[in-house]
């Protein structure tokens, strides 16, 4: 085992126009004089929280991100990865400013030393657990990115620069490392105490550690389930260190000993979780939040012509919300005037829906009719955005709303999931879990190997029909599916963490027919004569129009068109083609970083693009 030792190594190889020497002669900016820091707890703690602000990811990455490029969202334009523009030759991700952030770790590891016998010893454990829980969550992104990569172990010397010329490790090897890191984290880090817990879910702790742990775990345990081999080198897995179940029980036990700190338990109202002001900590273990001074623009992202993507629900989101008393919806082919109705309650608190309001600029209250120019399939969104008109109509950053990054509800759900994918799912777990997730959203809950439980052909063939590699799942592990998609979409890459993990990147391309994403169904009535919608009157434009009171229809399948799925009516389809590939539940190495280390190696498939 070839391991890099150095936090530079394979650095992007550095940029090719910089000598090593002269990259290694520099002092960094954001280090401290190793003989005068580290050496009481509040350096350990400056440094710690100075990672959090490193790390802390961005609104839109927490909201948007990679999920609204997936199955569940329409967006006039897609990301170039999906296009035959996108190759080796145009690819990023590697250059020194990719892995400053894992520097910035390992050298808080290399040098808090000087701390040792100067703070109490579970003080020193706890911020060397939250500096491997960081070299963790870096690595881990790495890993989703290339597979292959490098395990950083040491702040590299300038006598160490022959390593950056090394091959990656193994995907295999960098996450038992990361596992190890975790396991650390999880023992020492503490719950609380002087700047480590926080009414403002800032700081990292153990329960922060826990629920990324949950997350990491199942994710690397159901990808090597359901990938037959590394994609980076298109190799069966060795299992030399963690098998698939190996992780898959870590998952389990992680989420467990989260959900037994009895620490949290889910908000009474799940819409209050994306638009409240204050994060509410009951259910919220770790976000963001924002004030009258410090705001930003996402519901202007989301309610804009031009800003945004025209961000848009689909008809496939829409259909997988389950009707109250537990069932499955008969159709899609619903008028959108019609279909909110006895469903569950998070559709209405995500999708706009008959019967809601906004407030205006002047302080009255109106009814909030969708606009057309804000979407590319008829639904328009709610989650993360604020009914005040003044956050929407206007460019600036107007919205304070807190942004949650790691949620109790999907603590339950790891824990569901992993349980189910090892074969142990009861119904006490059931109802302990997805059970109290439907129970919230006013849906009955069902154990699906209960006799009251109806099967859901429409959700088995979504998962399993015209798809690249269909798995058998029971319908336990379907409606856990169901529930992630409901209760977590649009929140920190999970829908597209999902599909990756799962096998199903093809989805992103399939979506309708293959031709792009599916919206409203519009009757044969509501094509001819148009529709009422919370007090507005919506013509179907059949020539194009742009107006806000026509949905603009026309009689092309062609690439970014809009078309009737049956011709004169049915849903509207807005057509956009997208390409998918094996080769892309990797991104490429960048020629750039190969022409300096041919070493490093191209992932699988990608060595001709």
């Amino acid at each position: 085992m070839n391991t890099i030792k150095s936090i530079s190594a394979g650095l992007a190889l550095i940029l090719a126009a910089t000598s090593c020497e002269d990259f290694f002669d520099r002092t960094p900016k954001d280090e401290f004089a190793t003989t005068s820091f580290f050496a009481s707890e509040t350096d350990l703690q400056l440094y710690a929280n100075g990672l959090i602000e490193a790390a802390m990811p961005s609104v839109s990455n927490l909201t948007l991100g990679e999920d609204a490029y997936t199955d569940f969202c329409g967006t006039k334009q897609s990301k170039a990865i999906y296009t035959t523009v996108y190759t080796a030759s145009t690819a990023t991700g590697w250059a020194y400013s990719n892995w400053s952030f894992l520097r910035r770790c390992v050298y808080m590891l290399d040098n808090m030393h000087n701390a040792k016998g100067k703070v109490p010893d579970e003080i020193y454990n706890h911020y060397e657990g939250v500096a491997r829980y960081w070299r963790a969550y870096a690595t881990f992104n790495k890993v989703k990115d290339f597979s292959n990569t490098y395990w950083i172990e040491t702040t590299i010397q300038p006598e160490d620069s022959l390593t950056l010329y090394g091959p990656r490790d193994d995907r295999e090897y960098v996450m038992h490392m990361v596992a190890e890191d975790l396991k650390f984290a999880v023992d020492n880090c503490l719950t609380d105490g002087a700047g480590i817990n926080s009414s403002g879910r800032i700081y990292i702790n153990k329960y922060v550690v826990l629920a990324f742990a949950s997350r990491l775990c199942l994710y690397e345990g159901t990808y090597r389930k359901y990938h037959t081999a590394n994609p980076a080198t298109g190799k069966p897995w060795t299992n030399e260190y963690e098998t698939s179940e190996d992780f898959l029980n870590l998952a389990k036990g992680y989420a467990k000993q989260l959900i037994d700190m009895n620490a949290f338990s889910l908000h009474n109202n799940y819409r209050e979780l994306f638009v409240s002001t204050a994060l509410p900590t009951d259910e919220v273990i770790w976000g963001r939040s924002f004030n009258e001074e410090y705001r930003h623009n996402l519901t202007y992202t989301f309610y804009s012509a031009t800003a945004g993507q025209q961000y848009s629900p689909t008809k496939d989101y829409v259909h997988m919300f389950l009707e109250t008393d537990g069932t499955p919806v008969a159709s899609a082919e619903v008028s959108v005037t019609e279909e909110f109705n006895n469903r569950d309650e998070r559709l209405s608190a995500c999708v706009l829906a008959p019967g809601q309001t906004y407030t205006t600029t002047a302080g009255t209250v109106a009814e909030f009719a969708p606009n057309f120019t804000w979407t590319r399939t008829g639904y328009q969104w709610l989650k993360w955005s604020l009914t005040d008109e003044i956050a929407w109509s206007v460019s600036n950053d107007m919205s304070d709303n807190a942004i949650p990054i790691f949620r109790y509800a999907e603590v339950l759900l790891n824990y569901a999931e992993a349980v189910a994918e090892l074969g142990q799912m009861t119904s006490d777990i059931w109802d302990d879990t997805i059970g109290e997730l439907r129970r919230r959203a006013g849906v009955t809950s069902i154990y699906p190997e209960d006799g009251a439980y109806v099967p859901d052909q429409w959700l088995r063939d979504y998962y399993t029909q015209d798809v690249e590699h269909p798995a058998q799942l029971s319908d336990v592990i379907l409606e856990i599916r169901r529930e992630r998609a409901t209760e977590l979409f649009m929140e920190n890459d999970t829908r597209y963490n999902d599909l990756m993990r799962w096998r199903l990147g093809d989805l992103i391309e399939r979506r309708y027919n293959h031709q792009g994403w599916a919206g409203i169904w519009v009757t044969e009535e509501e094509a001819a004569d148009g529709f009422t919608f919370n007090g507005k009157e919506y013509l179907v434009s059949t020539n194009g129009s742009t107006n806000d009171a026509g949905y603009k229809i026309v009689s092309s399948t062609a690439d970014r068109n809009f078309s009737f799925s049956e011709g004169d009516h049915g849903y509207v389809i807005y057509n956009y083609q997208m390409n998918w590939e094996d080769k892309m539940y990797t991104k490429p190495i960048p020629v750039t970083a190969l022409n300096v280390n041919p070493e490093i190696g191209q992932n699988e498939g990608w060595q001709w693009n």
